[in-house]
């Protein structure tokens, strides 16, 4: 990508960057009165950012002096993975050379403050890109300060040297930009980076990636770097998991049994999820597969959502995976003894992993991800605990052969209770492991369905079950946590449906049975909004294409309901084109009965076009639909049309865009290069836009 297109990408970040700091300066006003300016107390002839940061626990610098840590490792972290690299990295510090580090939650932590860390220490970075080149929700407000870099003393970062590793996925066009433009911004500021830019491809081996990238540059270069040896200092006392567990036999106080978010917390979100009223309803009752359409009631929360924003779904692990990880360890006898888990450095910044105290029971059903597929680095942990030299060496050779790791876990999807479960043997394992051996449950995302000016207190959500054989094991079936979840939910609410049918039995009642009234026949799910910038033109005149074949229709259904709404209050509406694409017109064609009504109320000059893949002898897919209709499509873009992709990343994304690359060649005349560089400028200035996943 060119020097001009980063630039041009990073204008239009430092615009929203601008925007949300404007917005947050004015909140800061209101409710606190106080300025942001680094002014100087002229009792300490010190700037206020540094008073404050020496009696502020987000003061990160003054931890490691009081501490005498050298090491400091940040992770911006979407879904756990690199929260969980960053931790992996603190533990090989330890065991490696003897050095404990600091493990932080880049959000919680004063990064203006960088330009104060000393310059015989180090920091790592980890940070995973989430979207279409977006920073995780935690890296925002690092995010905005890279974009203007106003540390502490100035914008000077000469002292500071690090490491940095990305996770990504090659299938997206911004592929592990977070990562590199934060490498160029602190080398930008004067910062050095030592060894080379790691990136990690989740369409790839995300894990074989990480693993090259610490054995060929990281612990290389970092014994140098920091003036230690290998295993120089004595790091016998070191624990070797973060936590602890402490089984309680007369508990004081609440114990938690799956409540989400803290409690102290007043305003509902990220941190606090809604328990949500909702309605379900199945829209493929003609086919041997589910999509569910729920309806999601956030009124009077506080909470709000603009038109192609995501709502965050907290899953809740199934019955069957609870259970069968339970006998895994033995622990079938003891799942509601009640539990407390606690940092093992009682210096550390986070004190717990979950709410405490619970249960066994709990933890496994609402706070622990036991479906996850357990890295090379927990197998090893394990090892150890094996009750046979048998199970031993089938763990210990799944831990250290790459091509045997790859063919049983990772390609068979094979958690940790199954893990076990093939070595044939059961593993008495340590609380304090069994947490160290997951990250933490997160919430899946959805693209929201709904127009928020049509229906501002509903949130819509488009979902499809996900169930699959792994080819290596096509005995053995896979259920989507979430999907399945919600499957059992409506399950729940339609009971006397005999049609309706669960696979995998999940507790749909929740924590205190807060969830699910048998009584009343109602459910809730813990929700918050995440906002988006898939976002409509905000000319309503302008012409607008979509692509979203499948439930990539979700966030299109939101855009056409809006701009029919837009138009019923009386507001011009450009020509609005929506290609859709499913199997078969009468099996899983997504809102059939919501479209007509809906294109009537706009103009001629909108429409929907469908590929049905399945009703002819050929495969016709939305790509070869919108190459049909290339020098109309060319011919909008031309007028300034905005462009929309929601689907699959892998395929359909890029087809569809070698297709709009072929029609500026065809019919704008342009050369390959020139062609390519036109949509990069549609990307660059938001016209065209992608909401995909891998």
């Amino acid at each position: 990508m060119s020097k001009q297109l980063q630039a041009n990408k990073q204008i239009t970040l430092l615009i929203s960057a601008l925007g949300l700091a404007a917005v947050g300066y004015l909140a800061s006003q209101y409710f606190f009165g106080s300025s942001t300016s680094d002014t100087i107390d002229n009792t300490t002839g010190k700037s206020t950012e540094q008073n404050k940061g020496e009696n502020d626990p987000s003061n990160f610098v003054e931890t490691m002096k009081k501490q005498n840590r050298k090491v400091v490792i940040f992770y911006g972290s979407q879904t756990g993975t690199a929260e969980d690299c960053a931790e992996r990295i603190g533990k090989q510090c330890k065991k490696r050379f003897g050095v404990v580090p600091l493990v932080l939650d880049i959000e919680q932590c004063n990064m203006k403050l960088l330009d104060q860390v000393p310059e015989d220490s180090l920091a790592i970075f980890v940070m995973a890109t989430y979207g279409e080149g977006e920073p995780t929700d935690n890296a925002q407000e690092f995010w905005d300060l890279l974009e203007n870099p106003e540390y502490s003393e100035g914008d000077d970062l000469r002292n500071l040297r690090y490491f940095i590793f990305g996770l990504g996925n090659s299938s997206y066009t911004y592929y592990n930009w977070v990562c590199k433009t934060v490498d160029e911004k602190l080398t930008g500021s004067g910062a050095t980076r030592i060894g080379e830019l790691g990136m990690g491809d989740d369409e790839k081996s995300l894990e074989d990636d990480f693993e090259a990238w610490q054995e060929e540059q990281l612990w290389p270069l970092f014994g140098d770097a920091l003036q230690v040896d290998a295993a120089s200092q004595d790091s016998s006392a070191v624990a070797d998991t973060k936590y602890k567990v402490v089984e309680l036999e007369e508990p004081e106080g609440h114990v938690y049994s799956g409540e989400l978010g803290d409690l102290s917390v007043a305003e509902w979100g990220a941190k606090k999820p809604y328990p949500a009223p909702i309605t379900s309803r199945d829209l493929l009752s003609a086919s041997d597969r589910h999509c569910l359409h729920l309806e999601v009631d956030i009124s009077n929360t506080g909470m709000t959502y603009s038109t192609g924003d995501h709502i965050a779904i907290w899953p809740t692990n199934s019955e069957d995976e609870l259970f069968k990880l339970a006998h895994s360890l033995g622990l079938e006898e003891k799942l509601d003894t009640v539990i407390r888990v606690t940092a093992t450095d009682e210096t550390s910044a986070k004190k717990s992993p979950f709410p405490q105290p619970t249960t066994y029971r709990a933890m496994m059903r609402h706070y622990l991800d036991i479906c996850q597929i357990p890295s090379r680095d927990v197998l090893q942990m394990l090892v150890r605990f094996a009750p046979t030299p048998e199970a031993g060496e089938t763990i210990k050779k799944l831990a250290t052969d790459k091509d045997e790791y790859k063919r049983v876990v990772v390609d068979a999807v094979r958690n940790l209770a199954e893990v076990l479960d093939y070595t044939g043997a059961v593993f008495q394992i340590p609380g304090d492991v069994l947490v160290e051996s997951f990250g933490r449950l997160q919430p899946r995302y959805y693209s929201i369905s709904s127009s928020s000016s049509e229906s501002p207190n509903t949130v819509s959500v488009t979902a499809v079950t996900l169930k699959y054989r792994p080819e290596p094991t096509p005995e053995r079936t896979v259920f989507g946590v979430n999907t399945n979840y919600l499957w059992a939910v409506h399950k729940n609410l339609n009971d006397d449906d005999e049609a309706i049918q669960v696979e995998t039995e999940y507790s749909v009642t929740g924590p205190n049975g807060d969830y699910f009234n048998d009584k009343l026949n109602t459910a809730k799910l813990p929700v918050h909004i995440r906002q988006s910038n898939f976002k409509l033109p905000t000319d309503d005149t302008k012409p607008v294409i979509m692509v979203g074949p499948g439930t990539g229709v979700a966030p299109f259904r939101g855009f056409v309901r809006e701009r029919v709404h837009r138009k019923k209050q009386g507001k011009q509406i450009g020509p609005t084109i929506l290609y859709f694409g499913c199997r078969r017109q009468d099996e899983d064609f997504l809102y059939n009965e919501e479209w007509k009504e809906l294109f009537n109320e706009l103009d001629d000059t909108s429409k929907m076009i469908n590929a049905f893949s399945r009703e002819t002898d050929k495969k016709v897919y939305v790509q070869d639909k919108l190459k049909e209709n290339g020098e109309e499509t060319w011919n909008l873009l031309q007028n300034n049309a905005s462009f929309y992709v929601c689907g699959e990343a892998k395929y359909m994304a890029k087809d569809v865009q070698k297709a709009i690359i072929g029609f500026a060649k065809q019919y704008g005349g342009l050369d390959d290069a020139a062609a390519e560089e036109y949509v990069s400028k549609l990307r660059d200035t938001g016209r065209y836009q992608e909401d995909v996943w891998a």
